[in-house]
């Protein structure tokens, strides 16, 4: 289907054009629909290159490529077809469609997060291999805060109280909730997301969304979407969602587990699980070896921010290290209990303030490299991981100086995107490290 007739079928009176920049932040242009459909058709959509070197901040990493900072040249907007859903909840109707970024020479702009994926992918595809990931995606509801000075608290349900206690599972606890969650579930539908199941998590308000499995790419769109939705109606419920790493002090964080199995591209048969032995495959272990060897080196590209490495303690059912094991949940890679058919890996590290495409797109690189060279797992464990070695960075810095001297992942990644990527985090690191927290103020001001 052409977009024109998508677009007269629905009587689409506007289209945002949304592209996602390094922190997952979507960025873009909204068009009335006639104009965009003229646009599309001349090759005339742009916007400039410089979107991908904002910060979360807002500010511009000009740093991290003398060009572009200085000239600031466009980018070419090929929207995707495939991508274009109604966008529920405005007055006029509009749809979103994601864009992909090029070059004016035609050329992937590659540092864009999108095509960082696909390039990854490209690596699975040319051995015959298809990657299927599915997310979990956790956050938080909190009342309004509009002071970052104060603690986030839980809002109070339609009972007119706030939790106080963990609730995990608790199905009197979702239906606190249930306006809302309801409204969620309706604005999903009409953006036609491919969502499975919702539950409470563990902490105070703090809910979760299982997504069901895809191809990469479109599981990574779908994620940023319902992040998008989910604050938009959680403010026309009077609460915001969050989906920060650790928003709230004493209780758990808020991750993005992904769960990722690899199929052979022509006959669609799962290759890592298998009837004989203990049900996995050699390429299964490659794949974990890899992950082993390497996430730990891409912390970053998973766990992105300052806060992120907050959530990472053993006392929250977060992990610390990269042990494997069956039905494990204190390891950072849990194999979960499913038939040989539906044999995967939970990568349980990412938060959920990751940017879902560069997520997944360390997941995969680090497992190719496995499968690459034949890479062999450490044993699986036994019991609790949390009583071996902490092997992940315990702070951004770390995990981005790992980073910078991760050669085998940067080369397929590509080094101006891991160059541009590292430039902004650093950016971010160092406004950061310039702010004087309250806990200075509190245990400092008058005692030293």
């Amino acid at each position: 289907m052409s977009f024109s007739n998508w677009i007269k079928e629905r009587g689409i009176g506007e289209i945002e054009c949304l592209i996602p920049d390094l922190n997952g932040v979507i960025r873009g242009k909204v068009f009335p629909a006639q104009k965009f459909l003229q646009s599309e058709r001349d090759g005339s959509l742009r916007i400039p290159s410089s979107i991908y070197l904002l910060t979360v901040t807002g500010e511009y990493a000009d740093e991290a490529d003398e060009a572009i900072s200085m000239q600031d040249p466009d980018v070419v907007l090929r929207p995707d077809i495939e991508t274009i859903c109604v966008a529920p909840g405005y007055k006029t109707p509009t749809a979103f469609v994601f864009a992909d970024t090029y070059n004016t020479n035609g050329e992937p702009y590659d540092i864009a997060p999108r095509y960082v994926l696909k390039r990854v992918l490209k690596l699975y595809e040319e051995l015959g291999l298809r990657p299927v990931v599915a997310p979990e995606l956790e956050f938080y509801l909190t009342q309004v805060n509009t002071d970052p000075d104060l603690p986030l608290l839980p809002p109070a349900g339609r009972s007119g109280r706030s939790e106080t206690s963990p609730q995990p599972y608790g199905l009197e606890a979702i239906t606190e909730y249930e306006d809302l969650i309801e409204t969620i579930y309706e604005h999903a539908e009409a953006a036609s997301l491919h969502l499975d199941t919702m539950i409470h998590e563990s902490g105070t308000a703090q809910l979760e969304i299982n997504f069901n499995h895809g191809d990469p790419v479109h599981v990574s769109d779908q994620v940023l979407v319902f992040k998008r939705i989910v604050r938009q109606v959680a403010l026309k419920h009077g609460v915001y969602a969050t989906f920060m790493a650790k928003p709230m002090e004493n209780q758990p964080g808020s991750a993005m587990h992904l769960h990722v199995s690899l199929v052979d591209a022509k006959k669609g048969t799962n290759l890592f699980g298998t009837d004989e032995g203990d049900g996995i495959t050699d390429t299964f272990r490659h794949f974990v070896g890899g992950l082993q060897k390497y996430l730990g080196e891409v912390t970053p590209l998973f766990a992105p921010n300052v806060n992120s490495f907050r959530r990472m303690l053993p006392d929250f059912s977060a992990p610390i290290n990269l042990q494997w094991g069956f039905d494990n949940r204190s390891c950072g890679l849990r194999v979960p209990i499913a038939h040989t058919s539906n044999r995967r890996v939970e990568n349980r590290l990412p938060g959920a303030d990751a940017n879902p495409y560069l997520a997944i797109a360390a997941v995969l690189v680090c497992g190719y490299i496995g499968i690459r060279d034949k890479i062999s797992p450490a044993a699986m464990v036994q019991g609790s991981a949390y009583k071996h070695p902490r092997t992940l960075p315990r702070t951004l810095r770390e995990g981005l100086d790992r980073f910078a001297k991760c050669a085998p992942v940067r080369e397929l990644l590509g080094e101006h995107f891991c160059i541009a990527f590292h430039q902004i985090k650093d950016h971010e690191l160092g406004n950061f490290e310039g702010v004087i927290s309250s806990w200075e103020r509190d245990h400092l001001l008058l005692k030293v």
